[in-house]
């Protein structure tokens, strides 16, 4: 597909590496690694992983995080700017409805068991049978901090009937504030259009509990989360900035879970309920808007999680007067 490459940072990222003082250093970064094609191993690395999370972007320009998995080699790269992915999602999965040749799609390769990671955002090319192809646009790596050590396992997959709502159930509840990672997927506001900046999908790690769950006055869930020091991109924040609705993935590792969120963002930059965080930067606050619960969904399940060594500098929830 001949759509140009879009610059390495768009106006929203810039924004937040001024507001944190590193957008000259991150002008000469990030032409070096966010580049139009894949390195050699992350094609290779693609193609050891038997899951991968997905980004896209519904008719509404609502963004949604999904994960397909297979066995190893169900993700193949025949060039640096291609991949073929030979599988397809269940029909109720939000990812279903959004896939479409020329439609944007962030990809996240991660590997919990030895926490690496690597970013693709590019294209649908063509939908073909049991899966789909990928133009690349943008590929980048990112760094292992916040990423918890399990190691995954292919499982029957035996989905029961889908859960949906306004407001997290008490299923939903319990896998939210026992997290230790989710998945967010965020949107450009020009996400679909030739050439210009697309949809994102990122990682969120942090010691379990680090999700907390409030109601406001109106009954309105909200997700407040830390935003701990990272690799000075802003791919998510950056895309709030200019649009703040989002898609969180949660998965319940031990029995296959699925809970996909539609949420909208508010970043706290500063303020009491910061300070009650410790190492956090910034905060996320997401209203819960949809949510699609889908029970043991997911092909795969996971061995005890070891916690990454990045969190040591940081604290849990520390309660308001404490």
């Amino acid at each position: 597909m001949n759509t140009p490459v879009p610059a390495a940072f768009h106006a929203g990222e810039v924004a937040l590496q001024q507001r944190a003082g590193v957008a000259q250093r991150m002008a000469e970064v990030g032409p070096r690694v966010i580049r139009s094609y894949m390195p050699e191993q992350h094609r290779d690395f693609f193609g050891q992983l038997p899951f991968v999370v997905l980004g896209s972007v519904d008719a509404q320009g609502q963004p949604w995080a999904s994960v397909l998995a297979g066995p190893p080699g169900f993700i193949r790269s025949p060039d640096a700017a291609r991949l073929r992915v030979q599988a397809m999602p269940a029909a109720v999965d939000p990812l279903a409805r959004n896939l479409a040749e020329g439609a944007p799609i962030g990809m996240l390769g991660i590997e919990p068991h030895t926490r690496r990671r690597n970013r693709v955002n590019g294209r649908v090319t063509a939908l073909y049978g049991g899966g789909f192809g990928l133009a690349v646009e943008q590929s980048f790596g990112n760094c292992p901090k916040y990423i918890q050590a399990r190691e995954p396992v292919l499982a029957e997959r035996v989905e029961a009937p889908a859960t949906r709502g306004t407001q997290l159930d008490a299923a939903a509840l319990r896998l939210v504030q026992g997290a230790d990672t989710f998945f967010i997927a965020s949107a450009h506001p020009g996400a679909g259009l030739a050439g210009d900046h697309g949809v994102d999908v990122s990682h969120r790690g942090g010691k379990p509990g680090f999700v907390r769950v409030d109601l406001d006055a109106a009954g309105q869930q909200w997700l407040t989360v830390p935003d701990l020091v990272g690799n000075y991109f802003f791919n998510t924040l950056g895309n709030l900035l200019l649009q703040p609705q989002a898609g969180l993935l949660f998965i319940d590792f031990d029995n296959g879970d699925l809970l996909h969120l539609a949420v909208r963002a508010e970043i706290v930059w500063d303020g009491p309920e910061l300070a009650r965080y410790p190492g956090a930067q910034r905060l996320l606050r997401l209203q819960v808007q949809q949510v699609l619960r889908r029970a043991a969904a997911l092909a795969l399940r996971w061995s005890a999680a070891t916690l990454s060594p990045a969190l040591d500098g940081t604290g849990g929830w520390v309660q308001a007067g404490a």
